[in-house]
């Protein structure tokens, strides 16, 4: 059974930093952050494949980074200067195949950005 744990969400004042980290039960090639906000649908963060590549959404360019630790099956998002629209459920996501989208969730981890 594919298992995907996120943590290091939270509450967050504007300008502020949080460190997301998923552990995967297995090897995955793609792995990835997702996030919805309330009202809004779930849209791609940031995602990596094994042989390196990155995507990341337009709006965390510069602010966000993904990194994986393969030996460790975990992924993270490094999150800095974040902004109140960058509150969100973020949702770990992955797959064994090339896909930006992949099959498997996490069950989400909040992180709410406010003064």
């Amino acid at each position: 059974q594919v298992q995907l744990v996120e943590s290091g969400g939270g509450l967050v004042q504007p300008g502020g930093s949080l460190r997301l980290s998923c552990a995967a039960s297995g090897n995955f090639f793609s792995m990835g952050w997702y996030r919805q906000a309330p009202g809004k649908e779930r849209e791609l963060v940031a995602a990596m494949l094994g042989d390196g590549r990155t995507k990341y959404e337009d709006s965390v360019k510069g602010r966000f980074t993904i990194s994986r630790d393969n030996a460790k099956n975990t992924v993270y998002l490094q999150m800095n200067s974040l902004k109140p629209e960058d509150t969100a459920v973020y949702y770990c996501n992955a797959d064994r195949r090339p896909v930006w989208l992949g099959l498997y969730w996490g069950q989400g981890t909040q992180v709410t950005v406010s003064s």
